[in-house]
């Protein structure tokens, strides 16, 4: 039996793979789950030599806290060790952590700020 030419699905004649003026049909295109970019915590430590003054200067300056906001935050961290002072993405969190630590050795305080995953 010689080969038939091989028909795709559909009525007879017509390819379902076009549309009925004649053009291509474009597939459906699967749409990629991106994930939210992963979060840091910059976390102030408490020392025994930083003023609160600066510490509440900081909060303000470089985190965009109002003086209330910035009072809480630097008692957190003067009653209980350490303190929050804002969630972002990475690059953010570091570039933060680094602003605050020269700005702390620039006025002569030993102010430490670190980073962790939120």
């Amino acid at each position: 039996m010689p080969d038939e030419p091989t028909q795709p699905p559909g009525p007879p004649g017509q390819d379902p793979r076009r549309d009925d003026a004649g053009g291509a049909t474009v597939a459906e295109r699967e749409t990629l789950k991106t994930e939210p970019p992963r979060l840091y915590q910059v976390v102030m430590l408490n020392d025994d030599y930083t003023p609160m003054e600066f510490v509440i200067m900081v909060l303000q300056e470089y985190f965009k806290h109002d003086l209330e906001a910035a009072t809480l935050i630097m008692l957190k961290i003067h009653h209980e060790g350490r303190g929050v002072c804002g969630v972002f993405t990475k690059d953010l969190a570091a570039t933060k952590v680094e602003l605050v630590l020269a700005a702390a050795r620039r006025a002569g305080h030993p102010l430490q700020c670190i980073m962790e995953a939120a």
